[in-house]
């Protein structure tokens, strides 16, 4: 019989999921408030004062232009050599083309999960993210997707889901990565008029994602002629220039204006607009997104396979609560299952989750770089870069390669001796590795790990320490 999580054990256990890792003031506030208390304060991140993040942010000037002035000021590097009439370097194109904007989203996500206060915001501004998933490098969304993070995934991530979806629907950067802005009724006014315009036609690749990806899952019970169906629903969804100022409109002459069926529901004619929201308020409330979105927030913080309990109670808050995200989150961390012996441990950190989980636990002081970011990328998560629409896996066997498990003890060795530009850690700040370790796995460690520890001391301990399973856990 598995013995119960003491409370040292539950509050780590709680803060490994809640957070992108425990610190030690963490630890000392959750002991203070209790976890209730704690987890209320973190479910009002507005109310939670954020003024360390927020003054490192404040220098990443991207991050606070709109799409057309990001448009202006970061050409691609054909029209900036047009302007200039030479040829730009490589490191000018990364220092003023579209990769520096991306370069400066990547940067403040990880400013976000080593120093912000508001870390369950951050987990699930990234746990959304990651779910309405878009390749910030294709075409326009080198440009729109800076837009897309701070408009519409983050001001909805401790929202209600149906505004969360509406939001990402309507979004240029979500349009423009599904094709969704291309699509025209074959029957309307400019479909029939394809050849002269850039649009060929009934596009079902948004259509297919938000019912597989966004709402419903693979085995929601939708069919092909669904899918068509919703995909008539949203033409006429589009963009105004996609590549200037970038502002989502429907334009009537490319919807589809004719009667659909989605799902058995019956979209009469003439709607316009009208037909897509009907279809987003459907799958909204439809018990196969319940069920899906429970199981994708159960594997976040429970378990790969989170036992089928969980899933149905926290599939029957969505629906009791009309998909509202804090409710939901309530029920899960109140459950029996998540405080479980088994769920202790048993989720493998996502390259972001561990490279933030050791900046925090060693408290190093962060100014941030691309060789924090390079990182990343070698780990398997080069950030805001995931191509399929599917975003990054949250399951331990996709982080776990030979490949991978040696870039990250590697990663730990360099952030100990300090041999990552922008990145310092002072052992004195850290502390002994037994304090480290309850840090990180209180009364858990395994007896190879012990014996491992017992042989190193100073920064070898530390770097050693962080490259063990019980740190690559969370």
């Amino acid at each position: 019989m598995s013995v119960p999580l003491n409370q040292e054990q539950k509050i780590i256990h709680f803060l490994n999921r809640t957070s992108f890792g425990p610190t030690r003031e963490e630890v000392q506030k959750v002991n203070r408030l209790g976890i209730r208390a704690y987890l209320d304060e973190q479910l009002s991140p507005e109310r939670i004062p954020d003024s360390l993040v927020e003054e490192k942010l404040a220098q990443l000037k991207t991050m606070r232009l709109s799409t057309r002035e990001l448009v202006e000021l970061y050409p691609p590097p054909k029209v900036a050599r047009q302007q200039t009439g030479q040829q730009p370097t490589m490191l000018q194109q990364q220092m003023q083309g579209p990769r520096f904007i991306i370069l400066e989203l990547q940067q403040a996500r990880l400013l976000r999960a080593v120093y912000s206060q508001r870390q369950l915001y951050e987990v699930m501004a990234d746990f959304w993210s990651n779910h309405f998933n878009i390749f910030a490098a294709k075409g326009a969304d080198r440009w729109l997707t800076t837009a897309y993070d701070r408009d519409t995934i983050r001001p909805h991530a401790l929202g209600r889901f149906k505004d969360v979806l509406r939001a990402t629907a309507q979004s240029p950067a979500m349009l423009f990565y599904l094709d969704n802005w291309l699509s025209a009724g074959p029957n309307s006014v400019a479909g029939r008029l394809a050849p002269n315009n850039r649009r060929h036609g009934l596009n079902e690749n948004y259509a297919r994602e938000l019912m597989e990806l966004h709402t419903l899952g693979v085995d929601g019970g939708y069919t092909q002629k669904d899918v068509q169906e919703v995909a008539r629903c949203f033409t006429g969804w589009t963009i105004r220039r996609p590549q200037g100022e970038a502002k989502f409109y429907f334009e009537p002459r490319i919807h589809d204006a004719g009667e659909k069926t989605v799902l058995g529901h019956r979209i009469p004619a003439g709607g316009g607009m009208d037909d897509g929201l009907q279809v987003l308020d459907l799958l909204a409330r439809h018990p196969s997104t319940a069920h899906f979105i429970a199981l994708k927030l159960a594997r976040r913080f429970v378990s790969d396979d989170p036992p089928q309990a969980i899933i149905n109670k926290v599939a029957e808050s969505f629906r009791q609560s009309d998909g509202d995200i804090p409710t939901v989150l309530r029920t899960i961390f109140g459950s029996p299952e998540f405080d479980s012996p088994e769920a202790f441990q048993a989720k493998v950190k996502m390259p972001l989750e561990y490279v933030a989980s050791a900046l925090r636990a060693t408290g190093a002081e962060v100014q941030m770089s691309h060789q924090l970011l390079r990182y990343l990328g070698r780990m398997g998560e080069p950030l805001f870069l995931a191509q399929p629409p599917t975003g990054y896996p949250d399951v331990g066997s996709s982080w776990t390669s030979s490949d991978m498990l040696l870039t990250r003890m590697n990663f730990a060795a360099d952030l100990v001796a300090n041999r990552i530009p922008g990145s310092r850690v002072r052992l004195e700040a850290v502390g002994d590795r037994d304090s480290l370790a309850r840090l990180v796995a209180p009364d858990a460690l395994s007896p190879t790990t012990r014996s491992a520890l017992a042989e190193t001391e100073g920064s070898q301990a530390i770097a050693l320490f962080m490259a063990a399973p019980e740190f690559q856990r969370r």
